[in-house]
């Protein structure tokens, strides 16, 4: 095959976290190339769950929410939590989650009202990953290469060179580029090619899991459906998601400790008993998803002009929904510094940013969803046996484990802190004031405006989300259109950054009832720098005494000579 020509972004891997970048760095105006092994159109594995809010925040700026919000399970099908004695058995508790019909009108529950125009959305990979690829591939600047691997990768300072072997033919071509992204999973070849190790914990868990079809099955219940159904007894601990709301369903199967590998382990035996169902119950197996659970974070994310993103910059036990969510964060993340360069506003040291920033978040949440996983391997070895009796003894243990199962899994599927309560506190293009962040948990936050904190969301006067009236380069929140913001107009247009000043103005509603920030988050800072990615990059009464400077240290210049 002939060499291509030289693309300035070669991503390898088109799971969702590398479409949502290439369709973000497209729509921010670069030209991207994309390597995939698989063929269009072949089915990912049912792995992923759950798009958060922040994620639907991205999906919603780049046209793709609505799509996205339409698919997966049907409009009135719940998105509850629910835990029984087993899949069939007696309910111990119930998280109440909105189906996507009600998920803006319901605004009670720990899952209702979020604090942005976009709350979360429970869809699998299956039915996300095919939307993302249809909107990449209709992108003119977007090229995919499908059923090639990418090999011999070798990563210098300022370009990178790779074999591309077409998996069907077995020819081979190089290509070159300016950078290099891998979002090729666990195994990349890209983070082998930076020299980047994994560092962690390698076993949390086992989980025996299996994909199956079960048209039965949805009838077999004694409760309403759910979501994600927990199995909780003494022999065996599962968990059931509802794929299509009708006969498709992804069982885990939580392995113990003492048990051996994979297959050695009664896979039908566990899944009828997760099920509570015999010997006449008829199931047919898709496919096998057997993984196992991690906490392992690469040791660096970058090594030149190649970077590394989502699982293969890190991995950890899948709960609260947030591997692919954290991966999509990265990409964004990587994408508006990429372009910043690539659009000639910013110098390459701007993409020092991404490390530095995402490096210690990754860490940050990983720990959450730890503790999180041994909170709840720990309930899992303190299951009574009394669990399915009938009569005081039996109903007095379902409360009590359902009590405490509640308490500790609340917090993962509302988990309303992981999605807007982490912020960056080491950034080299964030003007910090000396503030502290405010802390958060997996599940609560205070929104803030401190430097690096997410830009806290508001609802206009005109009804428009403060999000959608952001540009799309800096935004300066003017809360006081009388603030003289001239001289940093200048400095903006002088280094060439794109920033849209915007004045804000609130209903005189008072909002804080509803738990929605207000304008007055914002009091003693009447001037507040958004990011491309709606962070904050700075903050003040009035426009700084260099302006030049600010826009300079934003723009990753700070220690060039202007």
């Amino acid at each position: 095959m002939p060499d291509m020509t030289e693309p300035d972004v070669v991503i390898v891997g088109a799971g969702p976290v590398g479409l949502t970048l290439a369709i973000d760095l497209a729509w921010r105006g670069i030209d991207v190339t994309v390597v995939e092994t698989r063929a269009r159109a072949e089915p990912p594995e049912p792995k992923c769950n759950h798009v958060a809010a922040r994620t639907m925040e991205i999906f919603r700026r780049l046209g793709l929410a609505e799509k996205v919000r339409n698919a997966g399970l049907p409009a009135d099908y719940p998105h509850d939590i629910s835990y029984r004695t087993t899949f069939t058995g007696q309910e111990l508790t119930r998280i109440k989650i909105p189906c996507r019909r009600d998920r803006f009108t319901v605004k009670d529950g720990p899952d209702g009202d979020w604090p942005t125009p976009e709350p979360p959305h429970r869809i699998n990979q299956i039915f996300l990953e095919p939307i993302l690829f249809e909107h990449a591939a209709a992108q003119p600047r977007i090229t995919i290469i499908n059923r090639t691997s990418a090999e011999d990768v070798v990563v210098e300072d300022h370009s990178a060179h790779l074999c591309l072997r077409d998996l069907d033919s077995g020819t081979e071509r190089r290509l070159s580029c300016r950078f290099l992204i891998g979002c090729d999973g666990a195994r990349s070849v890209v983070r082998k090619a930076i020299g980047a190790e994994f560092a962690g914990d390698a076993v949390v868990q086992r989980v025996q899991s299996t994909y199956i079809r079960a048209p039965d099955l949805i009838d077999r219940q004694q409760h309403e459906p759910a979501w994600g159904t927990g199995s909780i007894n003494p022999r065996r601990a599962g968990m059931v998601y509802a794929i299509d709301g009708r006969e498709r369903w992804l069982v885990h199967n939580y392995m113990k400790p003492d048990e051996g590998d994979f297959e050695t382990v009664d896979r039908d035996a566990c899944i009828r008993t997760i099920l509570g169902v015999g010997a006449d119950f008829k199931y047919d197996i898709i496919s096998k998803e057997d993984w196992f659970g991690r906490r392992l974070i690469a040791e660096k994310f970058r090594r030149g002009c190649a970077f590394i993103a989502g699982d293969a910059a890190h991995i950890w036990v899948p709960y609260a929904g947030y591997g692919m969510n954290a991966g999509i964060a990265d990409a964004m993340n990587l994408s508006w510094l990429l372009a910043a360069h690539l659009n000639g506003w910013a110098p390459a040291s701007i993409l020092d940013a991404y490390e530095a920033e995402r490096w210690p978040i990754t860490s940050q949440v990983s720990r959450f969803a730890m503790s999180h996983a041994e909170a709840e391997i720990r309930r899992r070895g303190a299951v009574p046996e009394t669990i399915e009796d009938s009569g005081a003894v039996g109903e007095q243990a379902r409360r009590e484990v359902g009590r405490l199962t509640y308490e500790i899994n609340v917090r993962q599927y509302a988990c309303a802190g992981l999605n807007f309560g982490s912020y960056y506190d080491r950034s080299p293009i964030i003007a910090y004031d000396g503030s502290a962040h405010p802390a958060y948990t997996m599940d609560g936050y205070t929104p803030s405006t401190v430097p690096g904190c997410r830009t806290p969301h508001l609802w206009c006067k005109n009804g428009k989300s403060l999000y959608d009236a952001m540009g799309e380069g800096y935004t300066l929140l003017r809360f006081d259109p009388a603030a003289d913001v001239a001289a940093l107009e200048t400095a903006a247009r002088k280094r060439g950054v794109p920033l849209k000043v915007l004045d804000v103005e609130q209903p005189t509603t008072d909002q804080a009832s509803t738990g929605h920030p207000t304008a007055a988050i914002f009091c003693g800072s009447g001037l507040v720098l958004s990011r491309p990615d709606q962070h904050v990059a700075w903050r003040g009464d009035r426009q700084p005494a260099d302006p030049l400077a600010l826009i300079d240290r934003i723009r990753g210049a700070a220690n060039q000579v202007r």
